[in-house]
Order: C-alpha cells, then sequence, then structure tokens
C-alpha cells in the first residue's frame, strides 16, 4: 500500500461567485480569500474567449492558457464571469467566462529534468492511475506494458501525453508547468514523490519541426575550456595539459573534425589587491571561438606560467575562473559544453572578503547548468595541502554535480601523481572527441536512459569517467536536438505527473520555480538583509537576533499584541517574509527557525546560516540583473509584472 504523510497546501483559489458584480477596492485586483497581498489570477483554456462585457459570447478568442488578473465577478444568466487584466496595476481588458479558466493560486511552475537518464514523464488523466504504479511492489510489471503501447500505438489507456523525446530547455523555451494541487506519499520502494496535478501550458506552434532523424547530429559540436590554478607548484600540470590539448588536436585534424571540437583555457590565481605580485585573479587566455587549431591554441596560452609569488591564503579563487568561463566564454554556437577546473587547492568561499564573485559551489553550478555546462573537477592532493584536501574535495563535488543527470563529474589526483593525471586528461578530452566524432557519424543519440546502466561491479576511475562523459553527452545531444527542433512541453490540459522516474525513483522528473516580480524579488531581498542583519547581532549577544526582528516586523505594521503573544516565535511567525512564501511546498531552514533553536546554536552553526543566507541574497541581485530571463506571463503587462523563474532552493 501507498502510504500518505504530507497533503500540500496547493488547491485550487475557489472564487464565490454570486449574482451581483463584486468589484476589486480601487484599481486592484481581487484579493485570494484569507491574503493581504496576494491577488486572484486565472489561466485561460485553449477556446477561451474575451469579451467586452460579461455575457457577450462574441469575444475574441485568447491564445491558450494566458495568465490573468481577476478584478471583479458576475453572474449573468446563471453564467458566471470574470473581469481580467494583464497586470495588478488597474489595467482591465474585458470578461471571460468562469468555465472556461483555471484558478491559479501561486506562482509555482515545473521544470523538466533533462531525459537522459530516465524514462520521459507521463502525463495521466487521474491520480489513481500513477497512484496504483507507485504502491505496487513491482512498478516495472505495470510500467513495461504501459510504455510498450506508448511506443506501438502511440497512446496508452489512462494517458494524455508524454514528455518530448528531446530535453525542453526552460532557458530557451520558456514554459508554464503550473502545480495545482498536489500530494506527497512514500512509495511501495521507500522514496518520497510527489504526486502533482498540472497544467502544462506551453503554446503550440503549427511550424514546429518534427524530424527526428539521426543524421541531424552531424552538425553536434563541443567545447572545453580548462579552466586552469596558475599559482606556484602548477608548473608541470599546466604544461601536461598543454601537452594532452596538442595531441587531441592531432586526432581532431586526423578525423577532419577541426570545425566540431574547440578547446579553450581560463587561468585563475587569487585576489591581486591582497598580493599585486599574482598579476591577475583569473585570465581568459585561449577562448574556444577564436582558436583555429592546435598550434593556435598554444601561442595563445604560451605565456600561461605558474606564479611567481604566493597567495595570501592557503585557498585560491578557483570560482572566479569557473565564473571567467562561464559569463565570459559565448557558449551557444556548442551542443556539447564542458570546463574542466584543474587544481591542487581548495576554493575561498563567496562570504571571504577576499572572493571576487560572492558565490559559493552550489551557486556556481546553478549559472553553468542554466547554460547547459557540465564542470568536471581534477583535484590534485599533493602532499603540501593534505590539511586542506577534505574541505578543498566537499567544495568541488558540490561543484561538479551535472544536476541533469545526476552525475558527479570529481577526481581526484591521489598525490598529485603526474602521471595519472595525464592519464585522465588524455582519457576525458578524447572521450569528449569520440563522442562528437559519433554524432558526426550518425550514431543515435536518442534512446531511454540508454548509456545509464549498471552492473552492479565497482568502476575504476577512468571506467566512471568514461561512463559519466557518455551520459552527459548523451543528456547534451538530447538538449541540443530539442534546440535545434524547438521542442515544446506537450500541449496538455491537466494531468497527474509524478516528480520522481516511476521506475528509478531516486531519479527527479522536474524541478520546482518560484515565479517572482520585480517587486517581490526587490521585498525578498530587502527582508533577507534585515534577517542577516539580525543574525549578525545575535552571534553578539544571541537575544537580539528576535528582539531586532519583531522591530522589523512592527515597522511593516504585524499587530503588536501578536508578536507579544509569541514567546518562542518562528521567522515566519513574525510576519516578515511576503506571503508568496507561506505556502511553498519546501522545509524553509530560515521560515522554521525559532528564538529557542537559534540560542541553542553553537557559533560554527549560527555563521553556516548567516553565510547560507548571505550567498541566497547575492544570487537575488543576480536574478535582478539577468534581463534576459525576466518573462512576461500577459501580453500587454506592465514590466513591473514580469516574472523570474527562481529555483525552489534558492528561497530562503
Amino acid at each position: 500500500m501507498t502510504r500518505h504523510f504530507l497533503r500540500l497546501a496547493l488547491p485550487l483559489c475557489g472564487l464565490l461567485l454570486t449574482s451581483q458584480v463584486l468589484a476589486a477596492e480601487g484599481d486592484k485586483p481581487l484579493l485570494q480569500e484569507g491574503k493581504k497581498t496576494l491577488f486572484q489570477r486565472v489561466l485561460t483554456t485553449p477556446g477561451c474567449k474575451l469579451a467586452t462585457t460579461a455575457g457577450d459570447d462574441k469575444g475574441q478568442l485568447q491564445p491558450a492558457f494566458s495568465s490573468f488578473y481577476v478584478y471583479q465577478k458576475a453572474d449573468v444568466n446563471g453564467q458566471s464571469w470574470v473581469k481580467v487584466g494583464p497586470d495588478s496595476y488597474g489595467k482591465t481588458i474585458g470578461w471571460l467566462p468562469q468555465s472556461c479558466t483555471v484558478d491559479w493560486k501561486m506562482q509555482l511552475t515545473l521544470a523538466f529534468t533533462n531525459p537522459a537518464n530516465r524514462d520521459r514523464l507521463v502525463f495521466f488523466k487521474d491520480k489513481k492511475s500513477l497512484d496504483d504504479i507507485l504502491s505496487a511492489p513491482d512498478p516495472v510489471s505495470i510500467v513495461a506494458p504501459l510504455r510498450a503501447h506508448l511506443k506501438r500505438d502511440g497512446h496508452a489507456d489512462g494517458v494524455l501525453a508524454q514528455e518530448p523525446e528531446y530535453f525542453v530547455d526552460l532557458q530557451k523555451q520558456f514554459y508554464l508547468l503550473p502545480i495545482l494541487s498536489g500530494e506527497e506519499i512514500m512509495t511501495e520502494s521507500g522514496f518520497y514523490t510527489r504526486l502533482l496535478n498540472v497544467a502544462s501550458v506551453s503554446k503550440a506552434d503549427p511550424n514546429a519541426k518534427q524530424a527526428d532523424d539521426v543524421n541531424q547530429l552531424k552538425g553536434f559540436n563541443a567545447s572545453v575550456v580548462f579552466v586552469i590554478d596558475s599559482t606556484i607548484s602548477m608548473g608541470p600540470y599546466i604544461d601536461r595539459t598543454k601537452e594532452a590539448v596538442n595531441k587531441i588536436y592531432d586526432k581532431i585534424k586526423q578525423e577532419h573534425l577541426q570545425d566540431q571540437v574547440k578547446f579553450g583555457l581560463v587561468s585563475f590565481r587569487s585576489n591581486t589587491k591582497a598580493v599585486p605580485g599574482l598579476e591577475f585573479t583569473s585570465k581568459i587566455f585561449a577562448d574556444p571561438n577564436q582558436v583555429k587549431d592546435g598550434n593556435d591554441f598554444l601561442q595563445k596560452v604560451a605565456g600561461l606560467k605558474e606564479a611567481k609569488v604566493s597567495s595570501s591564503l592557503v585557498d585560491e579563487d578557483a570560482y572566479s575562473g569557473v565564473l571567467s568561463a562561464i559569463d565570459s566564454i559565448d557558449w551557444t554556437p556548442f551542443g556539447a559544453r564542458y570546463i574542466v577546473l584543474i587544481t591542487d587547492a581548495g576554493a575561498i568561499d563567496g562570504s571571504n572578503k577576499l572572493s571576487s564573485t560572492g558565490l559559493d559551489a552550489k551557486q556556481l553550478r546553478l549559472e553553468a547548468g542554466n547554460k547547459g555546462i557540465a564542470i568536471y573537477t581534477l583535484h590534485l592532493k599533493t602532499p603540501s595541502g593534505k590539511n586542506d584536501h577534505a574541505k578543498a574535495e566537499g567544495q568541488y563535488r558540490d561543484l561538479s554535480n551535472f544536476d541533469s543527470t545526476q552525475s558527479n563529474l570529481y577526481q581526484s589526483v591521489d598525490a598529485g601523481d603526474l602521471k595519472t593525471f595525464g592519464q585522465q586528461v588524455d582519457t576525458l578530452a578524447g572521450a569528449i572527441t569520440e563522442q562528437v566524432k559519433a554524432a558526426y557519424m550518425g550514431d543515435p543519440a536518442i534512446g531511454s536512459a540508454l548509456y545509464s546502466k549498471d552492473d552492479g561491479k565497482k568502476q575504476t576511475p577512468e571506467e566512471k569517467l568514461l561512463g559519466d562523459t557518455a551520459l552527459i553527452g548523451h543528456a547534451m545531444q538530447l538538449a541540443w536536438l530539442g534546440k535545434k527542433n524547438d521542442t515544446q512541453a506537450p500541449l496538455v490540459f491537466k494531468a497527474w505527473i509524478s516528480d520522481r522516474d516511476l521506475i528509478k525513483q531516486n531519479i527527479p522528473t522536474t524541478d520546482v520555480r518560484v515565479l517572482l516580480t520585480k517587486g517581490q524579488l526587490s521585498d525578498l531581498s530587502d527582508v533577507v538583509s534585515q534577517i542577516l542583519q539580525a543574525a549578525n547581532e545575535g552571534m553578539i549577544s544571541p537575544n537580539k537576533m528576535f528582539e531586532r526582528l519583531r522591530s522589523v516586523a512592527a515597522t511593516m505594521g504585524a499587530d503588536p499584541n501578536q508578536l507579544k503573544q509569541q514567546d518562542n516565535a518562528k521567522i515566519n511567525d513574525l510576519g516578515v517574509l511576503g506571503e508568496y512564501l507561506a505556502d511553498l511546498p519546501y522545509r524553509s531552514d530560515v521560515l522554521n527557525l525559532d528564538e529557542e533553536t537559534w540560542k541553542s546554536w553553537d557559533g560554527l552553526s549560527q555563521e553556516k546560516f548567516i553565510r547560507t543566507l548571505s550567498t541566497k541574497l547575492r544570487y537575488y541581485q543576480k536574478y535582478n540583473a539577468d534581463v534576459d530571463r525576466w518573462v512576461e506571463l500577459a501580453k500587454g503587462s506592465d514590466p513591473r509584472d514580469r516574472v523570474y523563474p527562481v529555483p525552489l532552493e534558492m528561497m530562503p
């Protein structure tokens, strides 16, 4: 039996319809029931017409799944109508029959993960079909025949649609997959899984390409950018990396793949204000878009030598080098995108005053993921840095987790052995080149978790490297084919999905995004700053943190009596954070922190809390400046109502 644990607070907000027109106060939309700041919103279904007056059935057909705010409600001749506008700033455009809209209580949407190491997500007509699979002792016995029907006939009983075969990139092809309701269960196999009622709201393009010929892969190409530490002691590894790239370029030339595989190189050291003799914090020596061949690469990197002076810290600014490679190189021409980080030191944490980025491994990993870049780390565990190796390994394992395939691309080189290092660099560069060659020859890339078989045998480091690289290459080919074919999310309305693979239940099928407006993101940033200030004061005197937060809450209009009554209130109870956070389906360390817990923490725990929140705050600043990814949900809406798809894990 499937065991039900937590029912998510995600049901649709019901609109109370009467025979009397209900007008919003002033020029604002109607509020959601029980809320002071959240407005009622609806999504249109296919065939919905916008009329100039309530009751008029000769309105203008609306694009399916448009998002509108609700300003008024009316009942005309027994039919319910809603007056709508594209934004929350007083602009209304007409009336919609309530029957052709779906209420959207919170701005949560899902993004597909890359399907390279899992089966395609299935959209079921009802929850029972999904529940039966996940509660079965052997889900394969149900799923295998169902997938056989889908493959043979293109349809199966109880199934509305399947996820596209190719990856749908939310960064390039924005789509809405709103959560309407949901329920968290534990499956018979022992995994926590969410059953989610969603509406797929991508807009179908009648001119979209449907070709699936593997010959499309002949245009598939790759870029590999080495990000290499060039501080004292790194000289031999710099020279060996140059040698590996030159050898690969010779092979590329023999295979006539000069236009298909490109290499680049970025170097990093540390803060030059602290030690001017370091010359640079990070520097691009070879941009893959500008490298012609092996000789050209060697000429461009000829000036790279190890530093002549030591840095001020044991750690180096590795994150600066990685961020330069992510942000300062144009990755758009390439299908496969790899960064190979090579270092013998740990990375300066984002919270350190000598950090040039202010970011940590998790944030950099998300930045790379936004551009479809996989980050390998070759960590040289030289004897001189033995006291730092454990911390550095934790940083680089976090950085090198490729979320699309759940692969970890961290490799250590014990004792910094130069021969072992050289073999790993040669293996990696060769494997990527072979992938591109196979694609160029028209070998098939698509399939269901094609490269993710596990026979249970312990792998050698080289076998793991080759297996991970094959799986990631497969994921990148799916992403590239999806982009080339303009693959869209399936146009389905109201279906049930699992946020985990039906068979490999440890693998996620979707990621949650919170769609925040500029105002909400600004408010969130301001309040997180206030919490950080209070936490810093609380490290000096534990009582001061919640005293400060109560003061902040009072200035924001919280009920003074309520603040006094709650001796051990959680941060969420104080009312300093917006209502849009209150019902989010996740467990928040910040919202659930209470005064007694804060006082019971030692200094290291408090410092970790502050550091984590600080990095999220810096990320909000990056989101605000990322002009390319703000999305207009309704045509003609006020720019202030554009939203940014913030990953749920980046919420406080």
